[in-house]
């Protein structure tokens, strides 16, 4: 990855909606140019994909926090991660170092759904413990929601 291509992947970040032409007036190249740098970005896997950017306030799940998840012994990760998945309140997860053994970034509609969304996931007995923290604010913010 080079200069320009650096900054053509900051150019997508910021508006993944820019066109081709858009784009390469800002980095001095042709849409062509751009287009098969940007193909050769996402065949490598240095871009992933394009999204929208949602505010989750106005589509009614204004609230999001981070769910720390203790397995009960001789849980399989994959059996907690197949749980997880089912759940569209989840927005990601990963395994993690540390006394917890996963934690997902979950939005709901406030604490009311979030303590159900805790209760659910400790219903089978796979998650025995979980501990929660409810995000106040974003202080940074890089390129997702």
């Amino acid at each position: 990855m080079d200069d320009i291509d650096r900054q053509i992947v900051a150019l997508l970040v910021e508006d993944a909606r820019r066109s081709y032409g858009d784009v390469g007036r800002r980095v001095a190249l042709s849409a062509p140019a751009v287009k098969r740098r940007v193909d050769r970005l996402r065949a490598s896997g240095a871009i992933e994909g394009f999204t929208a950017v949602l505010d989750h306030g106005a589509l009614g799940a204004g609230t999001e926090a981070l769910v720390e998840l203790f397995f009960a012994p001789g849980i399989l990760l994959d059996e907690v991660t197949e749980r997880l998945a089912q759940q569209p309140e989840v927005v990601e997860a990963w395994s993690v170092t540390g006394d917890a053994d996963a934690i997902a970034r979950v939005r709901v509609a406030d604490a009311r759904a979030l303590e159900q969304l805790i209760m659910l996931l400790q219903r089978d007995g796979s998650v025995v413990r979980t501990r929660s923290q409810i995000v106040l604010s974003r202080l940074v913010a890089r390129g997702r929601s």
